[in-house]
């Protein structure tokens, strides 16, 4: 009897052990605190425009950076105090989200903007909370420079720069899948977004072309034709003017050539002519020179003529070799002919 009432007793045991354990692992799940709800706002290509109305801050991380990591307890308690502040908090992982990376050129992990009425500044300064309160009640962000224009990420420019970032991304995430996922080898990844590159140049480039063929109207022959007969008799009236002007150049060369010969002719004639003038009037002084000496021979020869005529009155006989010979005027006539002579060939040769 007593060896049959002992037989039970282990498994009761067991089963009361067994129960101790699950009721000791159930009571501190049961202890946890349940978990705070975040209230900084995740922000995607689909919401982002949300920052667009009203007053936000962000912040751009990654799940690796360390330095996010650090910040990670001030924003959220930033973020708790939104409401006092009157300021949305939100936060943008740059992995999950490259476009909006690039939308922002976020080139810096952490990275905060301000946001004021779709108006983005740059904060720069630590991701303290104290310092974040102290900006946004101070309201420092009026001093800093706000991002206008092309830098603007609300901009046509940003807007490339998502698109972008947004292709860089998934080209990151599929390299990712092979090399992860697929066990395929680095280089083997790299041939293939190569060959994919090629692929869709070449590709890119037969849509040009046949965009480009669709809406360009070609000229029809018989215009082409006439443009180039336009053309080619253009050239010629170029060419022809060209050699007018040519010849134009040579005719006024030729013309200021002769005119110097005349100058010069005419220079030799009038040297020619004041030499021949005073030829003449030396030939006219000697002339007249003759003429005195004549003359005055012709005196003394009268005189002689007188003195003979008394001796004749005086002596018996009047001999013949007394008288005086005359001058003879052949002389004075062959003077006076080359003098005419020479008067007549500068006439001729003319001034």
């Amino acid at each position: 009897m007593a060896g049959g009432h002992c037989g039970p007793q282990p498994t009761v045991l067991l089963a009361v052990l067994f129960a101790a354990v699950v009721v000791a692992a159930a009571e501190p799940e049961q202890a946890a605190p349940p978990a705070e709800r975040s209230l900084v706002q995740p922000m995607t290509a689909s919401n982002w425009t949300l920052v667009m109305e009203g007053e936000w801050m962000l912040k751009f991380y990654a799940p690796w950076c360390p330095s996010c990591q650090q910040t990670d307890a001030e924003w959220e308690t930033f973020a708790r105090n939104g409401e006092i502040l009157q300021i949305s908090v939100g936060k943008v992982d740059v992995i999950q989200e490259p476009g909006l990376s690039g939308r922002f050129f976020v080139t810096t992990l952490p990275a905060f903007f301000h946001a004021k009425d779709g108006i983005f500044r740059r904060y720069r300064g630590p991701g303290i909370f104290e310092d974040l309160q102290n900006y946004i009640v101070e309201k420092k962000w009026q001093s800093v420079e706000p991002l206008t224009g092309w830098k603007s990420p609300a901009s046509l420019t940003m807007s490339g720069m998502a698109g972008l970032f947004s292709i860089s991304g998934k080209i990151w995430h599929l390299h990712n899948y092979f090399t992860v996922t697929l066990g395929i080898p680095v280089w083997c990844s790299y041939v293939f977004f190569v060959i994919a590159t090629l692929v869709f140049g070449l590709f890119m480039g037969l849509v040009l072309v046949i965009i480009s063929e669709c809406f360009h109207v070609p000229r029809p022959r018989h215009s082409s034709d006439r443009s180039d007969q336009n053309q080619t008799s253009e050239e010629a009236q170029r060419a022809e003017q060209l050699q007018d002007a040519e010849e134009e150049k040579d005719d006024s060369n030729e013309e200021e050539n002769k005119d110097s010969l005349v100058d010069e002719e005419e220079e030799e004639k009038e040297d020619l002519g004041d030499e021949d003038e005073v030829e003449e009037e030396e030939e006219e002084d000697n002339l007249a020179a003759g003429v005195d000496e004549g003359r005055s021979e012709a005196t003394d020869q009268g005189l002689l003529r007188e003195g003979s005529m008394a001796e004749e009155e005086v002596g018996p006989e009047k001999t013949e070799g007394d008288v005086p010979e005359q001058p003879s005027s052949a002389d004075t006539q062959v003077a006076g002919d080359s003098l005419r002579q020479r008067k007549s060939q500068h006439t001729d040769k003319g001034p």
